[in-house]
C-alpha cells in the first residue's frame, strides 16, 4: 500500500496529491463536491440580496446602519482569513519539499488564524444581538445571519478537519496517502476563503455604499 512506502527527499514524487490512481480520482472527487458547495453559496448570496434592508414598516436596521461601524472589524477578520490561505500555501510548498515538520507549523499556524477569525466572527454576531438584529427580527436578519453564518460551520468544518489530520498523522509522516488528505483540507480552506472575499464585498462594502 502506498502507505507502507518508505520515501526520501529524492524519491517523493513532484505531485504527491495525485501521484497515484486514488488520489487523482479524490481531487476530481472533491472538486465536484466543491462545485456543489458554490451552488449552496449562489443561492444564500442571491436571497440576501432579494431580502437586503427587507422587513417591517420602519425597521431601524439597514446594511449602512449596520456595517459602517464594524467595518474596520470586519476588514480585520477578512486580513486573518486570508493570511491564513497564505499560510496553508506555504504548509503546501512544504509538502512538496518533502517537509513535514513545515507542513504540521503552517498548518497550525492557519489553524490560529481561522480561530481568530471564528472568535472575532461570534463577537460580531453578539454584538449584533445585543442591538436587537438577530435572526427572526426580518427577512434582512434572517438572510444574513444564513449566509454568514452558514460560512462560518464551514470554517469550523475546515479548522476540525486541519486539527484532526495533524493530530492523526502526526506519527506517520508524509506519503502519499497523506499528502492527498493535507492537500484536499487546503482545498477546502482556499474555497472557504473565496467565499468570505464574496461576503466580504456583497454583504459589507455594498451594504455600506448603500
Amino acid at each position: 500500500m502506498a502507505e507502507e512506502i518508505k520515501y526520501t527527499p529524492q524519491t517523493w514524487p513532484e505531485h504527491p496529491e495525485t501521484a497515484n490512481l486514488e488520489g487523482r480520482n479524490k481531487f476530481l472527487g472533491f472538486w465536484l463536491f466543491l462545485g456543489g458547495e458554490t451552488v449552496l453559496f449562489a443561492s444564500l448570496f442571491a436571497t440576501f440580496l432579494a431580502l437586503k434592508n427587507k422587513g417591517p414598516e420602519g425597521m431601524e436596521f439597514t446594511t449602512q446602519s449596520l456595517f459602517s461601524e464594524g467595518l474596520p472589524l470586519v476588514f480585520l477578520m477578512t486580513m486573518l482569513l486570508l493570511t491564513s490561505s497564505l499560510t496553508s500555501v506555504y504548509a503546501m510548498y512544504h509538502m512538496k519539499n518533502f517537509n513535514f515538520r513545515g507542513v504540521q507549523t503552517w498548518m497550525a499556524v492557519t489553524v490560529i488564524l481561522g480561530l481568530g477569525f471564528l472568535l472575532l466572527e461570534i463577537y460580531e454576531f453578539n454584538h449584533y444581538v445585543h442591538l436587537g438584529f438577530h435572526y427572526s427580527h426580518s427577512a434582512f436578519s434572517s438572510s444574513f445571519f444564513t449566509l454568514v453564518g452558514t460560512h462560518g460551520v464551514h470554517v469550523v468544518i475546515g479548522l476540525g478537519w486541519i486539527i484532526l489530520l495533524m493530530l492523526r498523522n502526526a506519527k506517520r509522516g508524509l506519503s502519499v496517502y497523506t499528502a492527498q488528505k493535507y492537500y484536499t483540507a487546503s482545498l477546502y480552506w482556499h474555497f472557504i476563503d473565496v467565499v468570505w472575499v464574496f461576503i466580504f464585498t456583497v454583504v459589507y462594502l455594498m451594504g455600506v455604499m448603500g
